[in-house]
Order: C-alpha cells, then structure tokens, then sequence
C-alpha cells in the first residue's frame, strides 16, 4: 500500500521520539500516572484481515481490552473487523484515513484527513472517537490545535515493542517486560507489511505473562479515568 512506501521515513521519525517519555509530551499522552498496574494496550495501522482477527481472538481469549488506532481506508475495506473490536469491548482510535505523515501536510489536508478517517469510523459503528494518534509520532503545534477542535486526545506511547520491524517475539516479549510500569501505553501494530507479523505469537505469551505480575489490561479510557 502507498503509506508503506515511506516506512523509511518513518523509521528515521520513529528514532527522535522517546520511549519513555512522561505522562505528557509536547501536548500528547504518553503514559498515564498512576499507582494501579493498569497498562494499555495499543495497535496501530489495522485493520488488517488476517492479523487483527487473529489478535482479537488472543485478547478474547484472556478477556482482556485493547485500543485500535485505525486507518480509514483499512476500516473502508474491513469493516466487519471494525464491528468486531467494538463487539470485544475494544476502544477506535483515529490514525488519518490515509497513514499520512502529518509533517507533510497542510492545516486543511490533516483537518480532512481526521474527518474522512471519523466519517468512515463512524459509518460503521457510530462511534464517538476520543483519541488520535499522528502516524510515525510526529505532530506539531498545528496538529494539536486541530485535534482540540475535533476534541481529541493525542495519544503517543511509552513502550515501544517496533513490532513493524518484525523482530520476533521474542525481542517483543523481551522489550516490553523490561520496560513495562504502572500507566504504560504499549505501542503495537496489527497491521504489519513485508512479511509475516511477529505480533499475534508474541502476545500469546506476553499477555499470560503480564496478567502473572498483577498488570490488569484496559483501555485508553479506562487508563486515563480517575
């Protein structure tokens, strides 16, 4: 697809952000403060039709609850996968309707990219959408004011497990155990290009292991509500 065509731009991006960044950053949620192991789980860039059916059956599977940042027109092709995240108690996010670098766009093309992306989401499922995070992490002072017009919420992360990489699962297990707190944001994908995702055999063992330690799963609403 066209926004896989600029992954090395977004590797290059990805590398000036902090995975362990404070509750806020530059006006994005990072992580929540909190003293209950509460973390959440985020997965980017889906719906995708093999990956993300086969992560939402391992989080039915351990009951626990995730936050989808979805690409519209992946949601335009899928949307009986969209209809699934809602029915498994899921929170959507928007992530553009397009994957589009928010860098390389104008005030009115990044407003049209949010309102295609929610006009899709919301075609689907009528969901209110909280939440947005800009692909590759990159944001700016423009992008945070048009979020605020959408009464939106930007969301980053504090975890990166870079399961875009494919790196195995066993560096994504690693990563996230060594780095894991109370009020993380786990950032994932579901939706994985250039061959087979690490992602779904990684949480397989990731969750039984994290629900071990006492962390309990929520969403990004639940993460943030006091």
């Amino acid at each position: 697809m066209k926004r896989y065509s600029e992954a090395i731009l977004s590797v290059i991006c990805a590398l000036f952000l902090s995975v362990t960044c404070s509750a806020s950053e530059g006006g994005a949620l990072c992580r929540a403060e909190c003293k209950e192991k509460k973390i959440a789980l985020t997965f980017d860039d889906g719906p995708h039709p093999v990956y993300t059916p086969e992560i939402l059956e391992i989080l039915s599977e351990y009951r626990v609850r995730a936050t989808f940042f979805v690409v519209g027109e992946n949601a335009e092709k899928y949307p009986d996968i969209i209809i699934d995240e809602i029915a498994g108690g899921h929170e959507i996010g928007n992530h553009t309707y397009s994957h589009a670098f928010i860098n390389k766009l104008s005030v009115d093309e990044t407003a049209a990219e949010l309102e295609k992306n929610e006009s899709v989401i919301n075609a689907i499922c009528e969901r209110k959408i909280r939440y947005v995070r800009p692909p590759g992490g990159i944001y700016g002072d423009p992008f945070l004011r048009i979020c605020e017009d959408f009464g939106y919420t930007v969301v980053l992360w504090s975890v990166d497990t870079r399961d875009w990489k494919r790196p195995g699962a066993a560096y994504i297990e690693d990563t996230v155990n060594s780095e894991v707190g109370p009020g993380d944001i786990i950032l994932m994908h579901d939706y994985v290009a250039g061959g087979p995702s690490s992602t779904p055999e990684a949480l397989r063992s990731l969750i039984p292991s994290l629900l071990g330690q006492g962390y309990e799963f929520v969403t990004l609403d639940e993460l943030t509500s006091r």
